[in-house]
């Protein structure tokens, strides 16, 4: 799989699955723009805190690095999900997927970090509860009517 640069647009959304398992397109796309010639913009596995993403691979007990060289080698997702498939559990997914999605920003790795880095985006939509949804709406919000990776 080749690089990819989110200073163009967004990773996929948190909400496309993988082999049932949703947030890993996104978390792959985000391992892509680490690679030579790519660029990951602001987005982060486990950056200034832990992400969502890292979140995700810590429920697995994937390590990032790991992924990442799984990444590099992968000729397409499907490659990425059979490699997935080697060393996790898939019957997990049903309820890491809901998981994913009750996660909300008082159980962020750092709430107040949080709250500061999606300022803007909490400001324009107070009714999100969930990260997921707080992520595609400052997704939309950087990248107004462009399309994902």
């Amino acid at each position: 799989m080749g690089p990819l640069d989110l200073r163009e647009h967004p990773p996929r959304s948190c909400y496309e699955e993988l082999d049932g398992l949703m947030l890993m397109p996104r978390t792959i796309d985000k391992l892509r723009a680490q690679l030579p010639g790519g660029h990951p913009g602001g987005y982060f596995i486990n950056g200034p805190m832990p992400g969502i993403s890292g979140f995700l691979l810590q429920r697995l007990g994937i390590d990032e690095a790991e992924l990442s060289e799984a990444i590099a080698v992968a000729g397409n997702d499907d490659d990425v999900a059979a490699w997935l498939r080697e060393r996790v559990d898939t019957a997990t997914y049903p309820e890491l997927n809901e998981t994913l999605r009750r996660i909300r920003p008082k159980h962020a790795g750092n709430p107040a970090l949080f709250a500061e880095i999606y300022a803007e985006t909490l400001a324009a939509h107070p009714e999100l509860e969930r990260i997921v949804d707080v992520i595609e709406a400052d997704d939309a919000r950087m990248f107004p009517g462009r399309t994902r990776a």
